[in-house]
Order: structure tokens, then sequence, then C-alpha cells
């Protein structure tokens, strides 16, 4: 069984095995940046168990409704998925009885996402225990620190999608 435990831990450098030096503060903060979308996408899993419905699902939803009649393409770029696995996910939905497919109007060959009414009552609820979920991580830390933190991931996101955009280009000439 998989151990729960965190990536990060301090190391004393005169007493770490042959090897275990190279890791930096850098290291540490980057585990700790990939260690803390794990544990939410596990709190939000455990929070939607009696919905029967995974992070992914309950993402879903969010989109459609915030944008109704995405097709399957669209949808899985938002969630970052392969179009594979957001037809699952809208399979599951379905049989639900949360979302329906519609053919596109312009591209009878294009299905389109749309909200049913169950769908509609259930997202209140939903709201309600992501809202939770988001009370217990943010525990403990002031609006300030909010407002900071959520500069600085700006921050790392925009200089990772401009070293991106870069490589992209470099690797085009």
């Amino acid at each position: 069984m998989f151990i729960n435990m965190p990536m990060t831990k301090d190391i004393d450098q005169h007493k770490a095995p042959e090897g275990a030096s190279f890791l930096t503060e850098t290291d540490e903060l980057v585990f700790l940046l990939e260690e803390v979308p794990r544990r939410l996408r596990q709190a939000f899993d455990d929070a939607l168990k009696h919905f029967s419905l995974t992070r992914t699902q309950w993402r879903t939803l969010a989109y459609v409704f915030r944008t109704e009649g995405l097709t399957q393409t669209e949808l899985a770029h938002c969630v970052e998925l392969e179009r594979a696995s957001i037809g699952q996910a809208i399979d599951r939905l379905e049989e639900l009885n949360y979302v329906e497919r519609r053919k596109g109007d312009s591209d009878r060959r294009v299905w389109q996402i749309y909200l049913r009414p169950s769908a509609h009552q259930l997202l209140p609820e939903l709201r309600r225990e992501a809202d939770a979920v988001y009370e217990k991580m943010l525990n403990g830390i002031a609006k300030s620190e909010r407002a900071r933190l959520h500069k600085t991931l700006g921050d790392l996101s925009r200089n990772l999608a401009k070293s991106l955009v870069a490589r992209e280009i470099e690797a085009s000439n």
C-alpha cells in the first residue's frame, strides 16, 4: 500500500547518504507545489464520493455550466484530458442524467454538451462541498497571505507559459 508521505523533508547535509545532498531548497519547494494538488484531488474525491462523482466529473459539470454547448473536444481542452477520457467522463455524467449530448448546429458530426435539470439542482450542493474543501485547505491562512499566494502562483504559471512558448518557437526554427 502507498504510504501518504510528503516528498518534502529536512536534509542534514552532513548525514545525508551519498547522492542525497543534490536536493535543494528549490527541489523542496517544487515537491511541495506538486503535493498540494495531489492532496486537493484526494480531498475532492473524498468529498464527492457520496454524489458518485469524481473531481474530473465535477470540473466537467462546472465547465459545461459556465459555457453550455461546448464540444467534447473543447471540453477535453478545458479539463486537460484526452478526448477518450473526457468521453468516458461524459458517458458517466449521462448515465447519472446530469448532461446530454446534442448534435452540433453547424456540424452534425460534432457533439455539444448541455446540462440536464438534475445537474442544475445538484450544482449548489457541489458548490457547498467545494467551498468546504477550500476552507479546510486555506484554514489559518490570512486573506493577505492568500492574495500574495495567488499572485505568486500566477507569476509562476506565466513564467512557465513563456518558457514553453519560447521552446515551441525554438523547436519550429
